[in-house]
């Protein structure tokens, strides 16, 4: 059995653009309740067009961004909770 060094559990990501009329004036969901999993010795790639969320997964899987909701699981060590020790 091969161990999980990856778990992503219902990752979600909101950009709120209020008060900002060419944005719409509401909020923007870019990454919606993701999840997946990578074991050791797997390889995973992100596809999708322009604007899927691919790059703002990339950045809360490196911490560079705060996820809205999920958790992100490495080793099985929360993210959240032992980011310094990651």
């Amino acid at each position: 059995m091969k161990n999980v060094v990856l778990e992503v559990k219902n990752l979600t990501k909101k950009f709120s653009s209020r008060g900002q009329p060419a944005f719409g004036g509401g909020d923007f969901t870019a990454v919606d309740n993701l999840s997946f999993s990578i074991a050791d010795g797997e390889i995973l790639g992100l596809l999708g067009p322009n604007g899927a969320g691919k790059t703002t997964t990339i950045q809360m899987l490196l911490g560079v961004m705060k996820p809205t909701a999920g958790d992100i699981i490495y080793f099985n060590k929360s993210f959240k909770k032992h980011r310094e020790e990651i």
